[in-house]
């Protein structure tokens, strides 16, 4: 129960660092409490007490927060959340027409776990300072009219973390149905969504449905390897099929993907107006949309940042991975001429070494650099988490293609050795997948049975998460040491890079498809793995899409389609009909590919992005709003008219 009698459900923890003075703490919890005309947010908060196992070390600065159910149907108002209406619609709930809506009952199911989440994260961030100048018992840390209290909190390393606590009955329910039996179906996408929200959902349907749609290449590239067509010209076909293929999946994704945000009501869901980022600084000054004093900072100088420092050290880092890339090469010629002067067993396995390290060093290489973008990136001072992430993913992105991928077009279009080709794409396919498993599954396992090792003597939480109900205090501080889910980024990277994989080179090497396939039904069960065992449980993202990845993927195809058009271009096949000139063959190539590109391109639009019936939901509750508008305005305008002519 909390302090006003009414019940009291903790949906999300808040930690401070144990050395918070306590006037800062004590103003925090009154600003918080504190009504809603005063600048407040009225949710319940209260204290953690210590745990059965309670450590003298343990942090006492940690606080549960919750809301009564009146609150969270104000803030689903507020945050204009979507949700189906008696007629089947999905239309933006209202607290005054709450009845109409479907499943509104005077339960608490109405709203998912997720969402009421997502609620008090929202009511946490838009907590504003008022006339403080700093933070009480901390001088360092200023403040002004307007600035969001809890990101200033965060950004001076006073708030450690806010996260969302795990529902371990719904947790059991949904780990259950999602990984912990191995079975031939659907993933529980409404489950995921209900409990960790539309992005995570998001990912594991576009998992689901590129492990589905890699099936028709895995079913065409066996036959193609069982028959050991060592000639290579027979991988016409396969690449003329790859060219239809990598066009088609991601447009019919669209519309797949609109039929979930649609069902979820995110697909017409107003974004929310972007806040600044928490570690964004500048020069005080106002904002001339909001009207409020926020840091300013020009954006010249983070031009002057990006194209000055960010720019020239990606193209160094390329012009690094170029190097080693050269350097492998030299390995493998010395490997290739010792095999050849003596070739045995034993040199035959070594001729696999250089690719594997090749293939190790790519992906030391990823992580290395991964950490320089993130930081420059950061040191470009973004404003807006939606531009940090843009220019994040643009960096990552090209670093990532040209280092999987430049031995590749190297070997396939400057060396043309098909077989070099073959085995170098199997070599770097198979070493970064056992590399990807190992980092994404078991280290982060391991790391964290060693974190909790001291916990699972005390309380003996192995056989108490099977089987009995942790304490509340001993559940939230075990959470709280688990590691943080960082986001989809890394997920979507790779699924990005194994779709390279398949669409560029898959036709010299047919059995690629069928390792991805292999690949991503691991993945579907590690990935579940982590989420529910392994991860704190991360807020809900409302997605309607799978955003920038889409734009992504279809970059990609694009590159599929002028690499794949080469290779045919290169076959001994097509080549046999140009015996005299090389010029007209190389015309051909490049008509035949500018005529693909130009039948995908019509491809996307012949494809509508949202399936019909969806863009009839969505126009008939445009034209009811318009409508319901028309009423409101017209008696003001009939009141109006009569005062005048009474004048």
């Amino acid at each position: 129960m909390s302090a006003d009698g009414s019940r009291f459900d903790p949906l999300v923890v808040v930690e401070l660092t144990s050395d918070t003075k306590e006037e800062a703490i004590s103003w925090l919890l009154s600003r918080i409490r504190d009504t809603q005309q005063n600048g407040g947010r009225p949710i319940q908060l209260e204290q953690l007490g210590p745990g059965v196992s309670a450590q003298e070390k343990e942090n006492p600065n940690l606080f549960l927060v919750g809301a009564t159910r009146q609150r969270l149907l104000s803030g689903a108002e507020d945050l204009g959340l979507f949700k189906e209406f008696h007629d089947g619609s999905m239309r933006g709930f209202t607290c005054a027409n709450k009845h109409n809506f479907k499943d509104f009952q005077d339960g608490d199911s109405f709203l998912s776990m997720a969402e009421c989440q997502y609620i008090i994260k929202h009511e946490l961030d838009t907590l504003r300072a008022r006339d403080e100048t700093h933070v009480p018992g901390h001088q360092q840390v200023k403040l002004y009219p307007g600035k969001s209290i809890i990101r200033r909190l965060l950004s001076k390393g006073i708030l450690i973390q806010v996260f969302p606590l795990h529902q371990k009955e719904e947790l059991k329910r949904l780990s259950f149905s999602w990984y912990q039996k191995v079975k031939l179906s659907f993933q529980p996408l409404d489950d995921i969504r209900h409990y960790y929200g539309e992005g995570q959902a998001l990912y594991f349907g576009f998992l689901e449905y590129f492990t589905f749609a890699l099936v028709p290449m895995a079913l065409i590239g066996v036959p193609y390897y069982l028959f050991d067509w060592e000639d290579y010209d027979k991988y016409v076909l396969l690449a003329a099929f790859n060219l239809v293929w990598c066009t088609v999946i991601l447009e019919l994704w669209k519309r797949c993907s609109a039929s979930l945000a649609y069902r979820w009501g995110t697909l017409s869901r107003k974004k929310a107006f972007e806040e600044p980022r928490p570690g964004f600084h500048g020069v005080l000054g106002f904002n001339p949309v909001t009207g409020r004093e926020e840091p300013l900072y020009p954006n010249t100088k983070r031009q002057l940042r990006v194209y000055l420092v960010s720019l020239p050290f990606v193209l160094l880092c390329l012009y690094l991975s170029l190097y080693i890339m050269m350097i492998y090469f030299l390995m493998e010629g010395w490997v290739l001429s010792v095999h050849d002067e003596e070739p045995t067993f034993w040199t035959g396995i070594l001729c696999f070494i250089p690719s594997v390290i090749y293939a190790v060093v790519i992906e030391v290489m990823n992580l290395i650099y991964r950490y320089a973008a993130e930081f420059l990136t950061e040191w470009e001072n973004h404003r807006l988490e939606s531009s940090y992430q843009n220019h994040l993913v643009l960096k990552v992105l090209v670093f990532n293609f040209f280092n999987c991928f430049a031995s590749l077009f190297y070997i396939a279009f400057v060396m043309h050795d098909m077989v070099m080709l073959r085995q170098s794409l199997a070599t770097l396919l198979i070493t970064s997948q056992i590399l990807n498993q190992f980092m994404e599954a078991f280290l982060p396992f391991w790391l964290q049975r060693r974190r909790n090792k001291k916990m699972i003597r005390k309380v003996q939480i192995r056989k108490t998460l099977e089987d009995k109900e942790l304490p509340l205090a001993d559940q939230v501080r075990l959470e709280a040491d688990m590691s943080t889910y960082l986001g989809t980024f890394d997920d979507y990277l790779e699924l990005f890079l194994l779709f390279g994989y398949v669409s560029l080179f898959s036709c010299v090497y047919p059995l690629a498809a069928v390792l991805v396939v292999l690949n991503n039904i691991t993945e579907v069960y590690s990935d579940a793995f982590k989420m529910c065992r392994v991860f704190k449980r991360p807020f809900s993202d409302p997605a309607a899409n799978i955003g920038v990845w889409q734009l992504a993927f279809e970059a990609m195809s694009v590159i599929a389609v002028v690499t794949n058009c080469s290779l045919i271009g290169m076959s001994p096949q097509v080549k046999a009909y140009f015996p005299e000139s090389d010029m007209q063959l190389i015309l051909w190539t490049v008509a035949v590919e500018h005529g693909l590109l130009a039948f995908k391109f019509i491809l996307t639009f012949l494809i509508p992005d949202v399936p019909k019936h969806i863009q009839i939901n969505l126009s008939r509750l445009e034209f009811e709003s318009l409508e319901a508008l028309k009423k409101k305005v017209k008696p003001e305008h009939f009141a109006e008219d009569r005062w005048r002519a009474l004048c």
